[in-house]
């Protein structure tokens, strides 16, 4: 039987097989300085991942909680993201909706964070840009599947779902910009 094992910030798929030989196959982590926030597994090519939309989310996230009392106009959070403008007031627009930023008109205006980084998961970024956190229809709770009643395996991604959902919700703004990658120290809140 296949096994999900909680280790930090990374889930590993273990088989009984595998877990004998000491292999371990990664399937969730988030890499800091790279801001390259995503879900996958290292030995095969296609991911399982947060929309690219949801990455950047992060990025200007990280990047308003290394100001937390300053008010951050989107042209400064493009420059400092390398993103594009409208990408840049895209994302915000959601995260304003979200109630994680704030917003402020004028000629002074800008944004900064509705909370402090380390009250804001990872989750609720990753969700007012995706929406709700699930792997599949069922595990999200949703009913109409035709396989519903005979499926096998419907309890098995349900698990799988709220673990990762889990680790999502266990890593701050704050802690993603004080963990260590690769040697390096990320920009402190």
């Amino acid at each position: 039987m296949t096994k999900w094992a909680p280790h930090g910030a990374h889930f590993f798929l273990r088989d009984p097989a595998e877990q004998a030989s000491g292999a371990r196959a990664v399937l969730a982590t988030v890499r800091v300085n790279q801001y390259d926030i995503g879900t996958y597994l290292d030995a095969h090519p296609h991911m399982i991942r947060v929309s690219r939309l949801a990455d950047y989310a992060s990025v200007v996230m990280a990047c308003l909680a290394r100001h937390p009392v300053s008010v951050v106009s989107a042209t400064q959070i493009g420059e400092e993201t390398r993103l594009e403008l409208p990408t840049v007031s895209k994302l915000l627009k959601h995260l304003a909706q979200a109630g994680l930023v704030e917003s402020f008109r004028g000629v002074t205006g800008g944004y900064r964070l509705a909370r402090a980084a380390k009250d804001i998961s990872l989750a609720e970024i990753v969700e007012a840009l995706d929406g709700p956190i699930g792997l599949t229809e069922c595990s999200l709770g949703h009913a109409g599947c035709e396989r519903q009643a005979y499926c096998s395996v419907a309890r098995d991604w349900q698990g799988i779902g709220a673990t990762i959902d889990r680790a999502l919700r266990a890593v701050s703004l704050a802690d993603m910009l004080h963990r260590r990658v690769g040697g390096s120290s990320a920009h402190a809140v």
